[in-house]
């Protein structure tokens, strides 16, 4: 039988990180078609409406339910207001392993939200998951993105040489241009510890690799 993730509510003193609805579809689109979301995700673009409900009826619970991943709509607890997304993907049963990613939109960057979404998101895969590694993966150039895996913890591993495509605007629109791949790692015991902030657990895979 194919292991899943369930399901599932997170919530921290900010956030709340529950499954994908509807609802969603107008700001996942408005923020999908953020400029650094263009730059540094496989996301396509110009992303529509109908790709953002394809998304979240279709798509997403088609890879959760293969046992691959699961997506979460992370949202503000006083407004509900859409943040961003927390993603797993590449998810390894056996070896209890999954690779984390993040999208911010715009409005909400710089609060601190993307750090605590994936650290609200490790607790419970330690915790109630009984996972033993979780994975990020950040293009070279990406500061902000390593600026969340250094503070959430995780050690950086080393370097994927030209293993990464980004997005480069050009007067033609979007071209590739390569680069590499920071790769990080974060285990059980690099939060031992760590903030207890996270309150109840109660989840529901890429647009492929995006961080």
């Amino acid at each position: 039988m194919t292991s899943t993730f369930p399901n599932i509510s997170i919530s921290t003193e900010r956030l709340v990180l529950r499954p994908l609805d509807e609802d969603d579809v107008p700001a996942m689109t408005e923020m999908m078609n953020d400029e650094q979301v263009a730059a540094w995700t496989d996301v396509p673009q110009p992303f529509t409406e109908d790709g953002a409900r394809h998304w979240i009826t279709a798509w997403a619970p088609a890879e959760r339910a293969a046992g691959h991943g699961l997506d979460l709509a992370v949202t503000e607890f006083l407004t509900q207001r859409l943040v961003g997304i927390v993603q797993l993907t590449k998810t390894d049963w056996r070896i209890r392993s999954t690779e984390l990613s993040y999208i911010i939109a715009p409005w909400a960057r710089g609060e601190g939200y993307a750090s605590e979404a994936a650290l609200a998101t490790a607790h419970w895969l330690f915790g109630d998951q009984d996972f033993e590694r979780i994975e990020l993966r950040t293009a070279a150039d990406n500061t902000a993105s390593q600026q969340v895996a250094q503070k959430i913890g995780c050690i950086s591993e080393g370097v994927l040489r030209n293993a990464c495509i980004v997005h480069v605007r050009t007067a033609d629109g979007w071209t590739d241009a390569r680069t590499d791949f920071i790769v990080w790692s974060l285990l059980p015991e690099d939060l031992e510890g760590g903030d207890e902030q996270f309150a109840d657990t109660s989840g529901f895979s890429s647009y492929s690799d995006w961080n």
